[in-house]
């Protein structure tokens, strides 16, 4: 039954699903896994790299981190050159707006904008949906800090932590048992960025299946989101920094088992 309504997005099945945009969804699936957090002083975002080659030429710049304007950066799994179009569209429409109205755009508001240009590609004949996902992560005076998550039929959810691409289902379970929300007394506070990429790199070693230290600090990449002195900054963690941080996680682990 399914095959025939497989073909088009703009047509229901007697089920009531667009198989189209389920079939984007479970690519994503497989994709990278990218993983978001929210911190008390910051957002981390750690994604995984896939290496399909070793003849490769090292990427200039990130493949998998983009910042969109000062105050909002995303992690993508899916399609790259799905995610580059709504980039651009996000960074022109983020520009707009400070051209306009000489203030940032609200996170929620760009995040929005994005979303509503994905599900446009759901509704109309000769279109198929964006094969990619997104991780959100901006900051503005109204809100504070904001993670969000987008799927390709454009519906989009807030966060404290989340994860997307392959076994995200391994690493929502993590983050369920070891992120403190905040909101079970009054004296629990959610973790700060040092803990909270620990907590990235622990749900990343979950995902990728018993990966070695030094293959770890190739695949991983670690993202974080601050302010300082009233502005936003975006900084991709290097190799030192992330293997510190990776060494610091399976010291613990150690520690842990030994007790």
């Amino acid at each position: 039954m399914a095959r025939r309504y497989d073909s088009s997005t703009t047509t229901f099945s007697p089920e009531g699903r667009l198989h189209q945009v389920e079939y984007a969804i479970e690519a994503i699936n497989n994709a990278g896994t990218c993983v978001g957090i929210l911190a008390s002083d910051g957002i981390v975002m750690a994604s995984e790299r896939r290496i399909t080659s070793g003849l490769l030429a090292p990427a200039k710049t990130s493949e998998k981190t983009y910042q969109l304007c000062n105050h909002a950066a995303c992690n993508v799994a899916g399609l790259t050159a799905d995610a580059n179009m709504l980039i651009d569209q996000a960074r022109l429409r983020a520009g707009r707006y400070q051209y306009q109205y000489q203030e940032p755009i609200p996170v929620e508001q760009l995040v929005e904008y994005v979303c509503n240009y994905k599900q446009f590609y759901t509704q109309r004949g000769g279109l198929r949906p964006f094969g990619v996902s997104f991780l959100f992560a901006g900051y503005d005076e109204q809100h504070g800090f904001q993670l969000y998550q987008s799927d390709p039929s454009g519906n989009y959810s807030g966060w404290k932590a989340t994860v997307i691409g392959s076994n995200n289902q391994a690493g929502k379970s993590l983050l369920k048992s070891e992120y403190i929300t905040g909101e079970a007394t009054e004296d629990e506070k959610i973790p700060d960025l040092q803990d909270a990429l620990k907590l990235a790199v622990k749900v990343l070693n979950r995902t990728m299946d018993g990966t070695t230290t030094a293959a770890a600090v190739e695949k991983m990449e670690l993202f974080t989101l601050t302010v300082e002195d009233g502005k936003c900054v975006h900084h991709i963690l290097k190799t030192e920094e992330a293997q510190q941080v990776i060494e610091a996680v399976e010291t613990e682990t150690a520690s842990a088992g030994d007790a």
